[in-house]
């Protein structure tokens, strides 16, 4: 499922997420395609420095998760096509 998260550290990104179940204190979302939204609603790779397009986070990092709006929706999705 797509959806904006906003980071413990004011990052604000836009991925699918998945939920993993892991023990206690190991990541447990996966984080598919991210792309960062800066203060302009431009998408940006979101991490810049390398390839990798799934990655693993705690979700104790994440202060919140949102439904994307229409228009972050249909941009995530044709930078994805």
């Amino acid at each position: 499922m797509n959806k904006c998260i906003i980071l413990k550290n004011g990052t604000s990104l836009i991925a699918e997420v998945i939920e993993v179940e892991t023990e206690v204190g190991e990541p447990d979302w996966r984080l598919v395609n991210p792309f960062e939204i800066n203060e302009n609603g431009q998408l940006n790779r979101w991490p810049f420095f390398t390839d990798q397009r799934s990655l693993m986070i705690e979700s104790d990092n994440v202060l919140t998760a949102v439904d994307p709006s229409e228009t972050i929706a249909n941009q995530y999705k044709e930078l994805l096509s």
